[in-house]
């Protein structure tokens, strides 16, 4: 049985019987495998941005407490012009009364433009008032406050030939109250909402990194 055996498994071909041959080959293509360093793949996520806020030496920090400091000054000292155009007037005169106090913010209103850096936009601008709007006598940046419907966009007389659909069409308007009238508690949430804006604002650095 094992001669005859022998010439068929002979058509499959010889079968070698070194297993510890076999092994010894294997292990060192297992180790050559293992010695391989792999390759990293570049990765395609985008290095986070370094901050901008973040001091990068100390005059840049000493920059940023002085822009912290002068602008803890100016919103803490907001200076609204009078300058009542129509019916929303009285609802600033409302936010100025005793019942809201809005000198505890530091709203202080001025009659001149020279005294005052706010101008509040309160009533329908019309084009015969824009030039007057437009050149305040005022030695600083003003910041422009649009609380009513009729100086946002027109309101109720968008459609007049004698009204200008919008104060922003004349000056940079920096806070939109909606309202026809607005309320007292609009006009005072507003006036915050200046504030924040003004504690943002980062101009003595932007002029240290030019």
């Amino acid at each position: 049985m094992f001669i005859s055996a022998a010439p068929r498994l002979a058509i499959f071909g010889s079968f070698s019987t070194s297993y510890p041959e076999t092994a010894v080959h294997s292990k060192a293509l297992l180790s050559f495998c293992c010695s391989v360093v792999p390759v990293r793949e570049k990765s395609t996520a985008v290095a986070a941005a370094k901050p901008t806020s973040v001091a990068s030496n100390k005059g840049e920090y000493v920059i940023a407490k002085l822009d912290d400091l002068v602008n803890w000054a100016r919103r803490s000292s907001l200076w609204p012009m009078t300058f009542g155009l129509a019916c929303c007037a009285v609802e600033m005169m409302h936010m100025a009364a005793p019942r809201y106090d809005m000198d505890r913010f530091g709203v202080v209103f001025r009659a001149s433009p020279r005294q005052s850096d706010v101008m509040i936009v309160a009533g329908t601008l019309t084009n015969k008032m824009a030039p007057a709007l437009r050149k305040p006598n005022c030695p600083r940046d003003f910041f422009f406050f649009s609380p009513p419907s009729c100086a946002n966009g027109g309101g109720y007389y968008h459609y007049s030939y004698a009204v200008v659909r919008g104060c922003d069409r004349i000056v940079p308007v920096d806070i939109y109250v909606p309202g026809c009238p607005p309320t007292a508690e609009a006009l005072l949430y507003g006036t915050l909402q200046l504030q924040k804006k003004i504690k943002r604002e980062k101009k003595l650095r932007i002029w240290y990194r030019k």
